[in-house]
């Protein structure tokens, strides 16, 4: 077998304010393989979040390590992450974060842009991925112009086009309502199969665990328990809506 994409070795993570620190990691360690479809499962505070802070290499821990695709990212200067989570990290946050003074189809283009693609290719790219995701007929819609899960398919779409080893989501689902939700979580679950995308999720919501292939439950910054995804019948059974055929969410 050969090298794990990611690795993560006994990581911690310190806060420290005033006269109060907070050990938000203590000890994690995991592997992920290329076309894992893992989520991280606990209540808030349990240190899901600042645990793919430091897998999509957006902080440091205080000790331990990541390494991904064979780069020890503490060895990385802030420039070579910075170009490290522009080339081989998608990210999807709970919130969107699309630019509102961009098209859909310009917001999903940007990370090629910013990587130095030709404009004609980049928009290429993004108009496939649009298509893909269900949303080829908003392109040239602003995001305050469409739904929350048309902003949420612009942002994987937006995650995806400089085709990354690892797609990173925070809570892709907690601004959506139930029904939109279990749409983009079976847009997920489809992505990861058909294309072999690695996903690492994280959220609080059984539902949504019951889209991934492995579940790694936290509690107090550690790891409480790992398993195979529970069987949940119904979390992601709506079909991937058809653009030409019903509203898209």
């Amino acid at each position: 077998m050969g090298m794990p994409l990611l690795s993560a070795t006994d990581l911690t993570k310190t806060y420290t304010g005033g006269t109060t620190t907070v050990r938000a990691l203590d000890g994690v360690s995991f592997t992920l393989e290329a076309g894992d479809f893992v989520a991280l499962m606990g209540p808030s505070g349990c240190g899901k979040s600042t645990l793919l802070h430091l897998c999509g290499a957006m902080d440091r821990p205080t000790s331990g390590r990541v390494v991904l695709e064979g780069r020890h990212l503490a060895e990385l200067t802030d420039d070579e992450l910075t170009k490290l989570r522009r080339d081989r990290i998608g990210f999807v946050f709970q919130f969107f974060n699309l630019l509102p003074t961009l098209t859909l189809g310009d917001n999903i283009a940007l990370p090629c842009l910013l990587g130095g693609m030709a404009t004609a290719e980049a928009e290429a790219r993004a108009a496939r991925l649009a298509e893909r995701v269900g949303i080829g007929h908003r392109l040239r819609h602003y995001p305050q112009e469409v739904s929350g899960g048309e902003m949420q398919r612009a942002a994987i779409a937006r995650a995806l086009v400089h085709e990354p080893a690892l797609l990173v989501a925070d809570e892709p689902t907690g601004n959506l309502d139930s029904e939109t939700g279990a749409r983009v979580l079976a847009l997920l679950a489809e992505l990861n199969r058909e294309m072999g995308i690695t996903i690492l999720l994280a959220t609080h919501a059984q539902e949504v665990a019951a889209a991934s292939g492995r579940v790694m439950r936290m509690k107090d910054g550690r790891f409480a328990s790992a398993e195979s995804a529970p069987s949940a019948p119904g979390a992601i059974a709506l079909p991937l809506p058809d653009a030409n055929a019903v509203p898209a969410v």
